[in-house]
């Protein structure tokens, strides 16, 4: 007999997923003896593996942030379907097509049949998903997002790490302003380390080219999960603007600084902690712009060393 199933929909990035682990976790307590399959993007696999709170990746992607346009779903309906994508109506008539015997999502007006709370424009995205399961009665923690230490060794123990991408042109801080602070950082004798996503390799050359990095110290061309989790895990801190590596270091519990402009820390920030630092001058900004924001210009070298200067040691990994 088929385990009853339960999907989520979440077709996005690395740090989407991650600001979602909440509300996975939530409903792996919520369903148990229930199989959670995960819609979202082939790569992500070994991060919802992670998670420990998916049984199964369902491929589904879409350029930027678009809903996809099917689902490669088999078998019986779900018996949960969980819209953890976007506020609808194209990610609900999504789920709502494969007809779920109960349908968790956000209400919207053009799908008035869908029973759900209120959007907030204004809500951290980790508070967003767990208020949105709390109302269909499955309790969830907003907290909940750490990810156990990988077995791997870091390649680079104890540096910082700079990461100077990002998904959008508006969240990528100058690279001439990393080459700064990795100058410093190296002149105070730490060693730092330069990575990038995949399509970043001319960001990171440029920005090993002007801090002089050893090709030690440069991970390009979008480390395979597990060896990225591996660095971030055991680094001394990581530096970055508002992407995927940041939500990666907070469930590692590595102090980081992060770089906000044009969306506010308030969306997508750390958690509350004195080993995260977020930096952000406002006003928030257009997310799809092709420059960076101009509230990321206000953050200078400077203030990037000072906060560093002020980030605790990482933890000790538990034995």
């Amino acid at each position: 007999m088929t385990s009853p199933r339960v999907l989520v929909l979440r077709a996005l990035g690395l740090g989407d997923l991650l600001a979602g682990v909440p509300a996975l976790r939530a409903l792996r307590r919520g369903f148990p003896g229930h199989e959670i399959v995960l819609a979202a993007p082939a790569g992500l696999a070994p991060v919802a593996e992670a998670t420990g709170a998916v049984d199964r990746l369902l491929p589904a992607s879409a350029p930027g942030r678009a809903v996809p346009r099917t689902l490669g779903w088999t078998g019986p309906p779900p018996d949960v379907a969980v819209d953890l994508h976007g506020n609808g109506p194209p990610s609900h008539r999504l789920l709502q097509a494969l007809r779920p015997a109960r349908l968790f999502a956000f209400a919207h007006p053009d799908t008035p049949d869908i029973e759900g709370p209120a959007w907030y424009r204004d809500e951290h995205e980790r508070d967003r998903w767990c208020r949105l399961l709390d109302f269909h009665g499955v309790d969830a923690d907003p907290a909940d997002l750490r990810l156990p230490r990988p077995d791997a060794p870091s390649p680079a123990p104890g540096a910082v790490v700079l990461h100077p991408g990002a998904g959008a042109p508006a969240r990528r801080w100058p690279v001439e302003r990393y080459a700064a602070v990795a100058s410093a950082l190296r002149g105070r004798g730490l060693r730092v380390v330069a990575t990038g996503g995949a399509g970043e390799d001319d960001l990171v050359a440029r920005l090993a080219k002007e801090a002089r990095l050893p090709d030690t110290d440069v991970f390009s061309g979008g480390l395979p999960f597990q060896r990225l989790s591996a660095l971030v895990a055991g680094a001394r801190a990581v530096v970055s603007g508002d992407t995927g590596i940041a939500h990666l270091a907070v469930a590692h519990a590595t102090p980081t600084v992060t770089l906000f402009g044009p969306v506010p820390p308030s969306h997508w920030g750390p958690p509350p902690h004195r080993r995260h630092l977020a930096l952000w001058h406002g006003p928030e900004g257009d997310p799809h712009a092709r420059r960076p924001d101009p509230a990321l210009l206000r953050i200078t070298p400077d203030d990037v060393l000072d906060a560093l200067h002020r980030l605790p040691p990482p933890e000790e990994p538990a034995p």
